[in-house]
């Protein structure tokens, strides 16, 4: 029986060995490829491309909920570029928002903001900081920690 035991542990020792050098080996690829990807998300999110800020930009002018979105996803990646739109989009929502409590000034409150949502979303999608019209300086004074 002790022949048996021996040749018993031999065998456990063997396995527990193949089976820890199989994670270790698991272990490594996951580590190099949990690198990778952040290696890509650095290149993709520099936040000295533009085009990083972009997408943060175009986010924000969808509803108020995309504008919570881009704030999240601004602040672990901090453009300048998504940073002024977010301000921007800000401004628009809260100037509609409170003309609307105008019962007829709120109706063509409502339209003129739309079109300066349009107007800005097209130029975030361009790529170009223009500020919105008449206001645009403003915001970007006003909620400047965003």
């Amino acid at each position: 029986m002790s022949e048996d035991n021996k040749d018993f542990e031999n065998k456990a020792e063997d396995a527990f060995d193949g089976t820890k050098n199989k994670a270790s080996d698991f272990a490594d690829g996951a580590k190099r490829t949990a690198n990778e990807f952040k290696e890509d998300v650095k290149q993709t999110f520099d936040p000295n491309s533009p085009d990083s800020g972009k997408t943060v930009a175009i986010i924000a002018h969808i509803t108020i909920i995309g504008w919570i979105v881009a704030i999240i996803m601004n602040s672990q990646n901090k453009t300048e570029f998504g940073s002024y739109y977010i301000r921007q989009t800000l401004g628009i929502w809260l100037i509609a928002i409170l003309l609307n409590f105008i019962p007829v000034v709120g109706c063509f409150a409502s339209l003129i903001c739309l079109v300066l949502i349009i107007i800005s979303l097209i130029a975030a999608a361009n790529g170009k900081m223009s500020p919105t019209v008449g206001v645009g300086e403003l915001f970007q004074d006003w909620f400047k920690s965003l």
